[in-house]
């Protein structure tokens, strides 16, 4: 029998149709493994979770038939040295706690002949085992096969924190697409749905300790998500080892508070000269001289708060307008009668209230990082802050101290590339042009981050979507495959083990594998390439 290793290195023929995002560590043979059984079983059954992913796994795999493009031409099944009689798992501990700090680690085996074995330490690191073993299968001819076996993966993530943003406010977003989002993001193993739920133009999501922000902020009835559409993507989410993170943004992004509430909101929807006073078109910014627009602001944080799980909370923070507030004529008024207050010392107890409330409430606060560079006011330690103004912002936060998640606009804004969607304006939109999956693969979270104290503090990465140009005709295929770019080097770095830095030439291929498996996964990735490209892998390179 076969059986000699290739270990991953700068890049192993193994894996040039195989694994992504590509494992930590993966030694393979040159053995086929007929896969007369893939059947999933737990040793012994500790997790309802970890069972319902058997159980959905086991569908998939036996429904699934995936070849890659490459093999366009294998009509036959190949002849095979071994046979696989199924995966056994088992796991070291059954707590389904999901939290920023879950073990995803697991080690998978898969012997040229025999029962395949997945050890992990948690159900969570199950998962992302089950979902390679997933990727392991190819079929040929009709016949599912092992190829390269024996296969000794161990594998873990780099970062703590790989995400998605979605913006559900711009536009509407069902609940079928977010499901369907997180199930590809549970094939990239993405862990984190960061949900950008409300903004200045709609308020989607149920309110009941203020009903009317939905009834009159949203875009309609048919356009909302209730109490119970939120807590069945935060279990569907869970069930794939997916936290999902709200963002309710505040002071700016909130003029939708003023159809129902004017009286708490700055400069609300001025026209036509909205950009002296916001970003974009509406705007609108909590008015920080009322008490009553703070405390109102904490009632939103003490709901949703309690709604949401997961211990952290996304409090925005970003783009606030100082000129909202300096011709705001209760501003003027509040500082008139305080002449030792600011604007800035106003904005800063806004913001100390706002940050006092999720500790109380035992939450992690999550800010964009105009709270800590922009601002006067100094956030806890514990604040994680998300960098996307420019690539510099990550050193910057770290060596602070604060923890930082890269979502750089240079790189992982997926809403660029599409023109201004101003009427009147036929040019290009701020953050032109597209970010293909090549700039995102080249981009490097950690680029800059000088000592090994500061890249711990480095714990995640993210990308993008806000929905000025995106709803659900076009959802799929501005994240799918360019999500799987950031995947990759989120959960595997830009360099293995050896220290080479992976280039797109040399991982082209298995992401076309990986845009081919989607699509057959009922996730309408767009193409990358010609079909020929795909199915003749290096010939579509410019020369060098």
């Amino acid at each position: 029998m076969k059986l000699a290793l290739a270990i991953l290195g700068a890049l192993s023929p193994v894996l040039a149709h195989s694994i992504w995002p590509v494992p930590t560590k993966y030694e393979g043979g040159n053995c086929t493994t007929a896969a007369a059984s893939t059947q999933i079983v737990v040793g012994y059954t500790v997790s309802q979770l970890l069972a319902n992913a058997v159980d959905r796994y086991n569908s998939l795999i036996s429904k699934e038939s995936f070849t890659p493009p490459a093999d366009y031409n294998i009509t036959k099944a190949p002849a095979t040295d071994g046979s696989l009689s199924g995966l056994q798992i088992s796991i070291s501990n059954s707590d389904e706690a999901l939290s920023l700090d879950t073990d995803e680690s697991y080690t998978l085996d898969v012997p040229v002949d025999g029962q395949a074995t997945l050890k992990a330490n948690t159900v969570y690191g199950a998962l992302r085992g089950i979902e390679t073993y997933s990727q392991l299968i190819i079929t040929y001819g009709g016949v599912k096969v092992v190829k390269d076996t024996p296969v000794h993966i161990e594998d873990s993530p780099v970062l703590k924190h790989r995400g998605i943003l979605l913006d559900t406010s711009r536009n509407y977003f069902a609940v079928d697409d977010i499901k369907r989002t997180l199930d590809a993001m549970s094939y990239n193993k993405l862990n984190v749905f960061h949900w950008h739920i409300v903004d200045a133009q709609s308020w989607p999501v149920e309110s009941k300790s203020h009903p009317e922000l939905q009834e009159i902020g949203s875009y309609g009835p048919d356009m909302r998500y209730s109490y119970g559409d939120v807590q069945d993507i935060i279990q569907y989410g869970k069930e794939r080892g997916i936290r999902i993170i709200p963002e309710f943004d505040m002071p700016g992004h909130t003029y939708i508070i003023s159809e129902s509430h004017p009286d708490l909101i700055s400069c609300p929807n001025v026209q036509p000269n909205w950009a002296n006073y916001a970003a974009e078109p509406p705007s609108g910014q909590f008015n920080i001289a009322k008490r009553a627009a703070t405390d109102f602001a904490i009632s939103i944080i003490d709901e949703y708060a309690a709604l949401f799980t997961d211990n952290t909370f996304h409090l925005g923070g970003d783009e606030v307008n100082l000129n909202c507030w300096n011709d705001d004529p209760d501003v003027k008024n509040y500082l008139k009668a305080h002449p030792n207050a600011t604007v800035q010392t106003l904005l800063t107890e806004f913001y100390t209230n706002v940050h006092d409330e999720l500790a109380k409430l035992k939450k992690t606060g999550i800010s964009w990082e105009e709270t800590l560079f922009h601002t006067e006011y100094t956030p806890p330690k514990s604040t994680i802050i998300q960098a996307w103004i420019d690539a510099q912002s990550i050193p910057d936060t770290v060596a602070k101290g604060y923890r930082s998640i890269a979502s750089p606009a240079s790189a992982y804004y997926l809403d660029c590339g599409h023109g201004a969607w101003l009427s009147n304006f036929d040019g290009n939109s701020w953050c032109d042009p597209f970010k293909t999956w090549m700039h995102i693969y080249n981009f490097d979270p950690f680029a800059n981050v000088t000592t090994e104290a500061q890249r711990k503090l480095v714990i995640g990465a993210e990308v993008a979507l806000w929905a000025e140009q995106a709803d659900w005709t076009t959802l799929d295929n501005y994240l799918w495959p360019r999500a799987c770019a950031m995947a990759e080097t989120a959960w595997s770095g830009k360099a293995d083990s050896n220290g080479h830095v992976r280039t797109t030439a040399e991982v082209a291929q298995r992401l076309h594998d990986q845009r081919f498996r989607l699509v057959g996964r009922g996730i309408r990735a767009e193409p990358m390439q010609a079909l020929w490209c795909a199915r003749n892998p290096g010939m579509c390179l410019l020369p060098s």
